[in-house]
């Protein structure tokens, strides 16, 4: 590698085609090692429908979101197994393998068969490939980031890696782009039915091509110094985690910069994204576009802070970043709200709701998995208040009442599910009328969609529903459609028993007496407003996140850095990042408020800039091809 910089050259000139050729393969290959990633994600409802079908549709939503789990709880045990194979055998064939890896097992989710044709063999074989996923990706991030900084120049690794801290944001924008576009080409039915696979076949292009890169790429000098001098490590698990002088160092990337980093990332960008989607009820295609948009405005920042960090230095950049979104991250979300749903805003400002619980009745409702249940009458009315965006404080009622719920001068009393038994269904479907029909008088965004009643149902449903003073005459004087009893059971509204003995049945259409929805008024979105604050979110991460790899590589030693910094960076963002959302929704329903759950990234933002503050070394200008 000729062209390559020498140990300790500070060149500032532009980069040589073969930098440029290292850059770009290492980059490349993490882009698409995320677009993998985030794909499902995204799509995890139609993956749960095809892999999970013989579970009800809740059911087979949090089997699938368990499964997108999976990839993330196994990313720091990759990182363990790949980054010793990189210290051991070089780190240009070790990340050849993670992306061979996270390629085929996206590809093959694509062409995996439904439960439908294989039965329960498609779900095993489903968490097999995201536990593959979730492996290779945690050995990628470490393979790339080594593998850049050991070729780049002394003095411009920041900018060099920084490339590199891009690839997790182009991963998500380059999925969101190809799902919409196969969206708009297909229509929503075909999506659903079988669209969903394309952006995973789409994959196995993207890996064609970085496989051919790499392949064509040298191993690193660093590495290849080392070895030549005898002095890679025999161990080096055991060297970076057994012995306490490089155990503290990862202990301190850990708790001193990359736990700090990975909540402010995800609440940068995968927190704003479900903020925006399912608390102020902004629609999903809107919500990806301004997403999107925010990528698109603040990706060149992770470039910037980069090599701002080769002038001035990693820590004061990363500090800078926590700092900022400590002391901004509450009037950044309250001006959200006010963009994106400001009739949301102005109702939370003048109503709360009151939720009177007997001692005990409420719990903490952490549910990381989504599989928890919480059947106490509070838990029921504090969950949906959260859920439908409604603030509420809680106060004591007598011991061994029904938690009871109070907006403006309406009361509904909650129930306990698990004393309700087979009336829980009916009891549920009481109360969360009631609560929605006191929200939408009270001035809340709500709309109620519309019904549709077979004939046998037509009295009852109008009994039960006196405030739509419904006349059964009228309706039965109006339009209406003939459907066989058949699709009337797969459409749920009769029973398999209701529909015995019956052909066809009359259904009326009676507007404005269906679900109700909370929603976000397309007219009132303000969609410069929404892009500006996202995009401010965006930069906070490009300032954690773009220096964060320079820092790392340069933290640990030539024979064991691939191990090292590995595992502390998917410790970080796999777990204190991945349980963001989770626990932040927790704290919002336990307090009643929205914005509570940030305390979570800033809690952990601002024990890392105590710790990296006091005990996180600068480290830039360290020559790391010395580093033994």
């Amino acid at each position: 590698m000729a062209n390559v910089a020498s140990v300790g050259d500070a060149r500032v000139g532009p980069m040589t085609g073969e930098e440029k050729k290292v850059i770009f393969a290492s980059s490349l290959g993490t882009v698409f090692e995320w677009y993998d990633f985030y794909l499902y994600g995204s799509l995890a409802t139609y993956i749960g429908a095809t892999f999970f079908s013989q579970y009800p549709e809740t059911t087979r939503n949090i089997f699938a979101l368990l499964a997108f789990a999976a990839g993330f709880l196994v990313r720091p045990f990759g990182a363990l197994v790949f980054g010793r194979l990189g210290d051991l055998v070089g780190r240009k064939y070790t990340f050849l393998i993670t992306i061979l890896i996270m390629g085929l097992s996206t590809f093959l989710v694509g062409i995996l068969p439904g439960a439908a044709s294989i039965g329960i063999a498609a779900p095993i074989i489903l968490v097999a490939l995201r536990l593959l996923q979730g492996l290779a990706l945690g050995g990628e991030y470490g393979g790339a980031a080594t593998y850049v900084a050991e070729h780049a120049p002394h003095g411009r690794r920041g900018f060099f890696t920084s490339w590199i801290q891009t690839t997790a944001t182009l991963g998500l924008f380059l999925s969101l782009l190809i799902i919409l576009f196969v969206q708009s080409m297909l229509g929503a039915a075909d999506f659903a039915a079988w669209g969903w696979r394309i952006p995973f076949l789409v994959s196995v292009v993207l890996l064609g091509v970085s496989v051919w890169i790499r392949l064509k790429m040298n191993e690193s000098p660093a590495f290849q110094k080392m070895k030549a001098e005898g002095k890679g490590s025999k161990a080096p698990l055991t060297e970076a985690f057994g012995q306490w002088r490089n155990a503290k160092v990862a202990l301190l990337a850990l708790f001193g910069a990359v736990m700090g980093q990975a909540v402010v990332w995800y609440c940068g960008q995968f927190y704003a994204l479900f903020f925006l989607q399912n608390i102020l009820k902004v629609d999903a295609q809107s919500t990806n576009l301004m997403v999107a948009a925010s990528l698109l405005l603040g990706t060149g920042f992770f470039v910037f802070f980069g090599w701002l960090s080769d002038k001035i230095g990693r820590k004061p950049i990363i500090m800078a970043g926590l700092l900022l979104a400590m002391v901004t991250y509450f009037p950044l979300f309250k001006a959200l709200t006010n963009f994106a749903n400001p009739a949301l805003a102005e109702a939370q400002a003048t109503i709360r709701a009151t939720v009177t619980a007997a001692p005990g009745d409420c719990k903490f409702q952490f549910n990381p998995t989504g599989t928890a249940k919480f059947t106490t009458s509070c838990d029921i009315a504090t969950s949906f208040l959260t859920k439908n965006s409604v603030p509420y404080d809680v106060v004591s009622g007598a011991a061994g009442s029904a938690a009871t719920v109070k907006i403006a001068d309406d009361t509904i009393t909650s129930y306990d599910a698990a004393a309700a038994g087979d009336k829980a269904k009916a009891m549920n479907g009481a109360f969360e009328k009631g609560i929605n029909i006191a929200l939408r008088d009270a001035g809340y965004p709500l709309v109620r969609g519309a019904a549709k009643v077979p004939e046998s149902k037509l009295d009852a449903f109008i009994a039960a529903n006196p405030e739509l003073a419904l006349n059964a005459d009228a309706l039965r004087a109006g339009q209406k459609e003939t459907v066989p009893a058949s699709k009337l059971v797969t459409d749920k509204l009769l029973t398999a028993d209701e529909a015995k003995g019956v052909t066809d049945m009359a259904v009326y259409t009676v507007a404005n007496a269906g679900a109700f929805t909370m929603v976000a008024d397309p007219a009132r979105l303000n969609w410069v407003g929404v892009v500006a604050v996202l995009t401010v979110l965006v930069i906070y991460v490009t300032m954690v996140y773009g220096p964060i790899a320079a820092l790392l590589v340069e933290l640990f030693p030539t024979r064991i850095r691939y191990t090292g910094m590995s595992l502390p960076y998917h410790i970080g963002n796999g777990w204190f990042g991945g349980l963001l959302p989770a626990t932040a929704f927790a704290m919002s329903a336990f307090k009643g408020d929205i914005y509570y759950g940030l305390w979570y990234p800033i809690i952990f933002a601002g024990i890392t800039l105590v710790i990296g503050m006091i005990f996180l070394p600068e480290t830039k200008d360290r020559d790391i091809r010395t580093m033994d």
